[in-house]
């Protein structure tokens, strides 16, 4: 009596095959989270982006620019922000008389933060604004 070949796996062969299936879902996982994680840093980012250049836009609106800090929060607490306003002092020009009558330069600096605020949840700009004679407000 000849014994029939036997087709089919080894119990071997179906654990091998789990292992590096349970190891190819794995990566793909982490590969996945990463990314994830990636996009949402990235939308966090845009929106800071945009809700600086939206303050910064509100300043022009307030009237006379002024010296000094102001800050505050966005969206329930997520973004916080610091805008330092004073004047621009050019580093090439020497110190000397100003002309009463020359328009001023404002320089202004805008810090946001969001998340835990760590390195990769903060944004800085900064602009400068020309403030006419008699446009600028007191201290």
């Amino acid at each position: 009596m000849k014994r029939a070949h036997a087709r089919g796996y080894t119990l071997l062969e179906v654990v091998i095959a789990f292992g590096v299936l349970a190891l190819a879902l794995t990566m793909l996982l982490g590969i996945l989270t990463n990314s994830s994680r990636q996009v949402r840093w990235s939308g966090d980012a845009g929106r800071a982006a945009l809700l600086a250049e939206s303050l910064l836009d509100r300043v022009d609106l307030e009237g006379p620019l002024r010296e000094g800090r102001r800050d505050g929060v966005l969206e329930d607490g997520r973004y916080r922000w610091v805008l330092d306003v004073r004047r621009w002092r050019d580093p090439a020009r020497p110190p000397g008389p100003v002309d009463p009558s020359a328009p001023r330069m404002m320089e202004l600096q805008l810090s946001m933060e969001w998340g835990e605020g760590g390195p990769r949840e903060r944004l800085a700009l900064r602009s400068l604004r020309l403030v006419p004679p008699g446009l600028e407000a007191a201290p």
